[in-house]
């Protein structure tokens, strides 16, 4: 099955919020930062990357939320408006370019492990990163991780 035949529906823990990503991710993150525990609750949080125009709005409306960040740049969280789960987030770098949707909010999140676990040097230590997946102490350049599809994808999206 090609790209733009497959789709990954979603949505909030109400079901009030329904949508739908129309190819797969970019690259997925989990993320061990502070800011991301603190956020979610949890331990880490796992974003997919897709173009914004590839999520689509199925039924109910999100609520947008500026929030802070590590960077200072800010986020703005998508959450539902009557159980406040949120669903993706738009981050300042990637303006409202990309996506990061929550893989945990899609119907089989099990097809979407991570492609990188990133800000490790701050995880929780009983948190253990499989052998063999990529990891890294903060960030990484997208250029020297991303498959070349998923950079193809970027520059076309960002009009490079």
């Amino acid at each position: 099955m090609s790209d733009e035949a497959e789709y990954f529906d979603g949505g909030c823990t109400c079901r009030f919020v329904r949508y739908r990503m129309t190819r797969r991710p970019l690259f997925v993150h989990c993320c061990h930062c502070r800011w991301c525990q603190r956020e979610t609750g949890s331990a880490f949080v796992l974003n997919a990357l897709v173009e914004a125009d590839c999520v689509q709005v199925l039924s109910g409306e999100v609520e947008v939320i500026d929030t802070p960040s590590y960077s200072g740049k800010g986020q703005k969280i998508s959450r539902c408006p009557r159980c406040r789960i949120a669903v993706w987030s738009n981050y300042a770098g990637a303006a409202e370019a990309i996506r990061f949707v929550r893989v945990g909010t899609l119907d089989k999140p099990d097809r979407f492990p991570p492609d990188i676990h990133i800000y490790t040097s701050s995880k929780q230590p009983w948190v253990v990163i499989p052998p063999g997946v990529p990891a890294v102490a903060e960030y990484y350049r997208a250029s020297e991780r991303w498959p070349k599809e998923s950079l193809e994808r970027r520059a076309r999206l960002l009009g490079r």
